[in-house]
């Protein structure tokens, strides 16, 4: 989900015809909060799943906790940001530059490399 939502459909949503960058705006903001609402719930599970299993393997555990800060970390101190910004352009303003957005990104990059190792640790701890 993060890798198509955040890597293709964001980007892309803008070459699209007739789509300005308010729509653009308006649509990455529903999607953005409908796929952070299904990552939090995920991160639940994931937790919930890591607790009633008892005794998991370090690297398991790192990269649970890894990837669950790195949501928090963008959903607490990257997004506020964003959301300014973007309340700023949608009022029809013209925001000066932000490096938040790159922030975001690199992030997201981290994000999807601690879920690869998670699940690449969760199968080796279960063929173990």
């Amino acid at each position: 989900m993060v890798l198509a939502i955040s890597f293709l459909e964001a980007p892309l949503k803008f070459r699209a015809p007739g789509v300005t960058v308010q729509l653009g705006l308006g649509i990455g903001r529903l999607v953005f909060a409908a796929l952070n609402k299904v990552e939090i719930a995920l991160l639940v599970v994931v937790g919930a799943a890591l607790a009633l299993a008892g005794a998991r393997p370090v690297p398991v555990l790192a990269a649970a906790v890894l990837a669950g800060g790195l949501l928090v970390a963008q959903l607490a101190v990257v997004r506020p940001v964003l959301t300014r910004r973007s309340d700023e352009v949608l009022a029809g303003g013209d925001p000066s530059r932000s490096r938040a957005h790159l922030w975001y990104v690199a992030l997201e990059v981290a994000k999807v490399v601690a879920l690869v190792v998670l699940g690449s640790a969760a199968l080796l701890a279960q063929v173990s």
